[in-house]
């Protein structure tokens, strides 16, 4: 089992390209079931919306695919 703590240290990378997309900063938990729905992955670009906020990706917990002792693998 991880920790929210190991899974930062963990990159993520799309296993169909081979896309480093980054790590994660943050999960979304469902507080109804307490299940995670997703994790939150800084956009490299650092681009700006309208707002002025950076977009991150957020990859659903359905995507992944493995999560290794270095990386975590999504499609």
């Amino acid at each position: 089992m991880d920790t929210f703590l190991k899974m930062q240290k963990k990159e993520v990378i799309n296993a169909d390209d081979g896309t480093r997309l980054g790590y994660v900063s943050d999960i979304e938990i469902d507080t109804q079931s307490g299940s995670i729905k997703a994790i939150r992955i800084p956009s490299s670009t650092r681009a700006f919306n309208l707002f002025g906020k950076n977009e991150d990706h957020i990859i659903a917990w359905e995507r992944i695919k493995k999560i290794g002792d270095d990386i975590i693998l999504i499609n």
